[in-house]
């Protein structure tokens, strides 16, 4: 019956996801491109093709990111086979394209409809489906069940949060997590929830961001930056979600020295705009990544000269270069209860960690970084503006995060190799 329910109501709201992303694109103009592949229309590859495919989905730039190391042992380790990504947003498709360009083929993936995700699978034809992370659609895991696709879902988290939502649905979440070939969870907290709602062959491998590694380029153009800045003390707040801007320029405010550039990096490209109109009222003086020559200092870039407070990061795919050219870093989405970001990446270039109360998604590697010594948690703007206050003025703690946070990082790794380990079997 729940079944029933679920697939009549996909039929109900398909006109509005369509509206939807004709309403979204206003901001982000990829949300109208390629429409048909959301219905399983693709051109998939040719019916002779001897080929192996193997299909990796990856809902949006976070995934995506995370699977880099996955996406680069599987072409390493399965040269004649062709690798296809599939995300559901255009920022997660603009992250696959910068990141692996032409090596991979890529699109969206179809709505969960029965019959478009079957067009899907019969277009492309894969060997192996793999899934990052949180992404769960029934009748996607039905029908790879039904067509012989084995679907695996790696780098698995279930908060408590998400497994006390799921649990409601009693016999038929344990149908529907029971129908992955395998689960590949980060910690054993993890491994026991999806294990409770009936997910078959779990294993314990780690969490694949562990093994995300910055460029030398990226590093090297923090450092530049960083001479650039000309300040005592830079910061940089990443990942943000709406509404956290106003509560971390509330810190900024709070803070006792001047001499201090906070650098703010919003999640969602389409919220650069309303992030600098933020700024705009409140009267900061602000520049854009974007409209600032690197090659120069910063605040050659202010419009009216005088000293920059705040650098907007409307840029992608230059995270590593912001933490590099940062002393500390607060991790979006913690002060409201949004679950928090991807902290690794901060730690990996021994950048030391703050994060709010609210890291429920990343609930096993924020309290290994604190146990670590490499991260600070804050209960509200006010802890965030004494936290980095105290650190700022304390350089042998500076030192002493830096070195945890590598440390922390570097233990970690390993989760990509055992991760294709497990996989190869299904790609002989």
């Amino acid at each position: 019956m729940l079944r029933f329910i679920y697939r009549a109501l996909w039929l109900l709201i398909a006109p509005i996801a369509v509206v939807r992303l004709f309403v979204r694109s206003r901001k982000e103009r990829g949300y109208r491109e390629h429409i048909g592949e959301r219905f399983g229309s693709v051109a998939g590859r040719a019916a002779d093709d001897p080929t192996r495919l193997i299909w990796l989905h990856a809902v949006s730039v976070g995934e995506t990111r995370a699977a880099q190391p996955l996406v680069e042992a599987l072409l390493a380790a399965h040269p004649d086979a062709r690798l296809l990504i599939t995300h559901m947003t255009p920022g997660g498709r603009a992250a696959s394209e910068s990141l692996f360009g032409d090596r991979v083929l890529r699109g969206y993936l179809p709505y969960d409809f029965p019959w478009a995700v079957r067009r899907f699978l019969r277009a492309w034809r894969p060997t192996l489906g793999i899934v990052m992370e949180t992404e769960v659609w029934p009748t996607l895991i039905d029908e790879c069940r039904r067509g012989g696709v084995p679907l695996v879902l790696v780098n698995a988290r279930m908060s408590q949060r998400s497994f006390r939502r799921a649990d409601r649905f009693g016999r038929a979440a344990r149908e529907v997590f029971g129908g992955f070939t395998r689960v590949l969870a980060q910690s054993p907290s993890d491994a026991e929830r999806l294990s409770a709602l009936g997910a078959r062959e779990v294993a314990v491998l780690g969490n694949l961001k562990f093994d995300m590694t910055a460029s030398d380029a990226l590093i090297a153009r923090g450092q530049a930056w960083r001479a650039a800045f000309d300040r005592a003390h830079v910061w940089v707040a990443a990942s943000t979600r709406d509404g956290e801007e106003a509560l971390l320029l509330d810190a900024a405010r709070r803070m006792a020295n001047d001499d201090r550039l906070l650098v703010l990096v919003p999640r969602h490209p389409q919220r650069f705009g309303d992030v600098a109109n933020l700024l705009e009222r409140e009267g900061w003086r602000y520049v854009r990544r974007s409209q600032w020559d690197a090659s120069k200092p910063l605040d050659a870039a202010s419009p009216d000269g005088r000293r920059v407070q705040v650098l907007l990061g409307d840029s992608m795919g230059e995270l590593p270069a912001y933490y590099a050219a940062a002393d500390a870093a607060f991790i979006g989405g913690s002060l409201l209860p949004l679950g928090g970001q991807n902290l690794i990446e901060a730690c990996a270039v021994g950048t030391p960690v703050l994060f709010g109360p609210h890291m429920f998604n990343f609930t096993q590697a924020s309290a290994d970084a604190l146990a670590a010594g490499a991260a600070i948690q804050v209960a509200d703007a006010a802890g965030l503006a004494e936290a980095l206050d105290r650190l700022f003025a304390d350089a042998s703690r500076q030192a002493m995060m830096r070195g945890a946070a590598s440390a922390f990082a570097a233990r970690h790794r390993g989760a990509t190799q055992r991760t294709v380990a497990v996989l190869d079997p299904y790609l002989r």
